[in-house]
């Protein structure tokens, strides 16, 4: 990764603008100057004073959003870092990203938010907490909505633990309306997971393993929705994974509930067969699940039920994954490797248009926690992200920049690639 400041103009020549706010894919060349686009237009005059910075034939669009990101600063840093998680963030294309509250100490209070502004104020990537529903993700007090929003929180969360009570939830929702802001649950009944380790099934059955049936992620589900719908408060639910949540999902917008929900690049592409081969760098909380589930993601994706695609973006650290499977972490990297995997199974097996896929990634998050990205227009912040639709790489451990390396998708082919990222007078080239 190498980072250019760039004094004075420089021009973008020769790429494909993938407009989401006006749903158009134009070839025209960017004109910026001290980080705001100047001009934007089919082949702007060359001016031997101004940079080029050739594009041709790569396509240019806003600046990805992850809304579900791991950094594990503070308390976790042998695993990732703030500033290594930007890195790993700027590799696949993200400007943006939310970090979640599961640190030690947990982000709970005005000064842990703080904490984290703090430490991303100078990087390039901008890093927005998501605070703890609970204080210290207990699931007995409420964290200080209010307060907490005022400093910078985007949203609230416990993260991988399910607020259980539905008082609690109920409770949590209606608070949450006072800032606007979205509750994001953890959606698996502890008791109907039990120790479950791989998604229930025929798999689970022919291995042995402990099952955690989609059931669990369902029941929460449908709770969480009815109390949404209830209390009028906004829900959005984190990586979807059965075919029976999308259904409650879809059913619950056509009713007017304001709900939202993601899935993650690898519930899209691997399902519980890779199980088979023990390997605990497929176990993630929720698990990956059936083949008729990750068709019923797909397709939750191309109707508009599921409304981003996020990362959930979890390193750990070699010796929390090389272990048994019921003694490993749960979770994966994602950053790095989601455009590839993402474009792979969407875009280049006819599931969806590019369009459709960059507004997953890009303005679809950034409404979800109430933000909005700069537009192709003059005057403008540069934040874009330049990536190639169609070039064929492997992803290896030279892809990977977070301080972890635990991902199944070492050594697979993708197609479709980051190549660079601007973001004002910097231009990062990957």
């Amino acid at each position: 990764m190498q980072k250019k400041n760039i004094q004075g103009e420089f021009l973008l020549k020769g790429g494909e603008i993938v407009d989401p706010y006006n749903d158009s894919i134009e070839k025209k060349d960017i004109l910026i100057e001290k980080g705001r686009i100047k001009k934007i237009g089919k082949d702007i005059k060359e001016d031997g004073e101004i940079k080029i910075i050739d594009v041709k034939g790569l396509k240019i669009s806003p600046g990805f959003v992850d809304l579900h990101t791991h950094l594990r600063e503070p308390g976790q840093e042998d695993a990732e870092t703030i500033a290594s998680g930007a890195r790993a963030a700027l590799a696949g294309g993200f400007t943006r990203i939310c970090c979640m509250p599961n640190t030690t100490p947990s982000i709970s209070t005005q000064e842990s938010v703080q904490f984290i502004i703090n430490k991303a104020r100078n990087l390039d990537v901008k890093v927005m907490p998501i605070a703890s529903i609970t204080k210290d993700r207990k699931g007995e007090q409420l964290t200080e909505f209010a307060e907490l929003a005022k400093t910078g929180a985007v949203a609230f969360s416990d993260d991988g633990n399910p607020v259980e009570s539905a008082q609690m939830m109920r409770n949590a929702l209606e608070y949450s309306k006072i800032v606007d802001m979205p509750i994001l649950n953890h959606s698996e009944d502890q008791d109907l997971k039990n120790d479950g380790l791989i998604n229930e099934g025929s798999v689970s059955t022919s291995t042995g393993l402990p099952g955690n049936p989609a059931m669990a992620e369902e029941i929460m589900i449908y709770r969480d929705l009815r109390i949404a719908e209830f209390t009028g408060a906004r829900l959005h639910i984190p990586h979807v994974t059965t075919k029976g949540s999308v259904e409650l999902i879809r059913k619950a917008k056509e009713k007017g509930v304001k709900v939202t929900a993601e899935v993650t690049p690898h519930h899209i592409t691997l399902t519980d067969e890779y199980m088979r081969s023990f390997n605990t760098l497929g176990k993630v909380a929720p698990p990956l699940r059936s083949e008729d589930d990750k068709e019923a993601l797909i397709e939750g994706l191309k109707d508009g039920t599921i409304d981003a695609i996020a990362t959930d973006h979890a390193p750990h650290t070699y010796n929390k994954k090389e272990t048994s499977l019921d003694l490993a972490a749960n979770g994966m990297i994602g950053l790095e490797s989601a455009l590839g995997l993402v474009l792979t199974q969407l875009l280049h097996k006819e599931e969806m248009p590019l369009m459709e896929v960059i507004k997953k990634l890009t303005i679809k998050p950034a409404d979800i926690i109430n933000k909005k990205l700069p537009c192709f227009q003059k005057g403008e912040k540069a934040e874009f992200t330049i990536f190639s639709p169609d070039e064929w790489w492997v992803f290896n451990k030279k892809s990977i920049y977070s301080r972890s390396s635990n991902t199944p998708f070492i050594g697979r082919e993708l197609n479709g690639r980051v190549k660079k990222v601007v973001i004002g007078s910097k231009v990062i080239e990957i």
